[in-house]
């Protein structure tokens, strides 16, 4: 038992350490994508129920780094707020399948090919389910007459790494967590080989792995070190396309917002493009595609030849990395003993971290942009979401004042109606 729990340990900090380096490397870039990229960028190039709508979700979705619960606030808002039903479609199936977190690490633990697959499948299949939706889901919503116009964006550091390195992780640590778990058990108790001996590899692997996969959550990154050890154990490449593709991708709750947000076609549309389109990609890879392509490069092996990284930068990004972690799990705990201990009095004179405000007059676009920059520039601000459907302002940050906010709200134009 103790040899068992020793080898675990082991494992688990070896995965860790492969992921390490290009999950930060991933953060950053998804901090300078949150930051840098204008807030209404995709709205504008949604807007049209048309091809080039479509396309334009699926690559705006791509490098975002959201998984598939994230992903679901994005894509039901850009529907809300005019997209077509095809963009969002297209736009929810593509995002979460990838992103630049976890195509770097995707490069570290399965190498360059698989790397570069599943952002081009992502991208594929993320236009075929949103052309299909269009196809066969005719109750698309009114344009919105607003035309989005794209903010302006400054480099700010501070904020890049803000998101990047504490929300951005405290959005993906617990998930991360569990995959590097399961992958490292899966190590330990499946025998190698185990899908070559029983046979579960080609397409009734492909069946068992979607049938598991879609009703379960399990983010992109996350999913990545659970793919490595199944190929190690036998698992066909075009199998794992299949993990890679549904894991993300789907989950219960997904399935239930999409049903009833975007309603039963649009449903069928995107699980149909999923389903089809993840057997055809793996069955494509399998058949058509040499295996040497599809190998884990370092992982779980008693030599390093392959590690392209210095080993000094691995340790001290597995270090940096679980830092982080610690961090964002502490300050979790701390989030919720500050509810448990938050006065029900006096509610505009307190401090806080996170306000929900109610404003009414956010009647456009351009109103959501200017309350969202306007309240942006005040100090100790890091995040500001605008909710015209619901009249409502959700901000983040430090030592947040409502009274002083409320009073920056009013000198914007609108009317500031207290804590929700």
């Amino acid at each position: 038992m103790i040899s068992y729990a020793i080898t675990y340990f082991e494992t688990l900090f070896t995965l860790t350490s492969e992921m390490a380096p290009f999950l930060l490397l991933g953060f950053l870039f998804a901090g300078i994508l949150k930051v840098v990229v204008p807030p209404n960028l995709m709205t504008k190039y949604l807007g049209k129920n048309n091809t080039a709508s479509v396309i334009n979700a699926s690559l705006l979705g791509v490098p975002l780094p959201l998984c598939s619960c994230g992903v679901l606030p994005a894509g039901i808002s850009l529907y809300k707020n005019g997209a077509s039903k095809g963009s969002a479609v297209s736009f929810l199936i593509s995002t979460p399948q990838t992103g630049v977190d976890s195509i770097l690490v995707t490069w570290s633990m399965l190498g360059l090919p698989f790397a570069l697959l599943r952002p081009i499948v992502a991208f594929i299949t993320g236009v075929i389910g949103g052309l299909l939706t269009n196809k066969i889901d005719k109750s698309q919503k009114n344009e919105q007459s607003d035309t989005a116009v794209a903010a302006k964006q400054s480099f700010n550091l501070k904020k890049i790494l803000h998101y990047a390195f504490v929300e951005m992780v405290a959005d993906i640590a617990k998930w991360l967590v569990v995959g590097l778990l399961i992958a490292a058990l899966i190590t330990v108790v499946i025998p190698d080989n185990f899908f070559a001996e029983y046979n579960l590899s080609g397409i009734t692997g492909m069946l068992i792995i979607l049938l598991v996969s879609i009703p379960l959550y399990i983010c992109a990154t996350s999913s990545v070190p659970i793919a490595a050890v199944l190929l190690l154990k036998g698992l066909s490449p075009g199998a794992l396309l299949v993990f890679l593709m549904a894991g993300p991708a789907t989950n219960a709750a997904t399935i239930t917002v999409i049903g009833k947000n975007l309603g039963k076609k649009t449903l069928i549309a995107y699980l149909s493009s999923l389903i089809i389109g993840s057997l055809a990609f793996g069955l494509f890879i399998d058949n058509f595609l040499p295996a040497q392509w599809f190998s884990p490069l370092s992982i779980i092996s008693a030599n390093h030849e392959h590690q392209i990284l210095p080993n000094w930068l691995v340790i001290s990004s597995t270090l940096l990395l679980t830092l982080l972690l610690v961090y964002s799990f502490y300050n979790a705990f701390l989030d919720k003993l500050r509810s448990w201990k938050k006065p029900k009095s006096n509610v505009n004179n307190l401090i806080y971290d996170e306000l929900v405000l109610s404003v009414e007059g956010m009647t456009c676009v351009k109103c959501r942009t200017k309350v969202e920059n306007g309240i942006g520039n005040l100090p100790e601000i890091q995040t500001v979401v605008a909710d015209s459907e619901n009249n409502t302002l959700l901000i983040r940050g430090s030592n947040l004042s409502p009274e002083q906010i409320g009073k920056k709200i009013k000198s914007l134009g609108y009317n500031y109606k207290g804590i929700v």
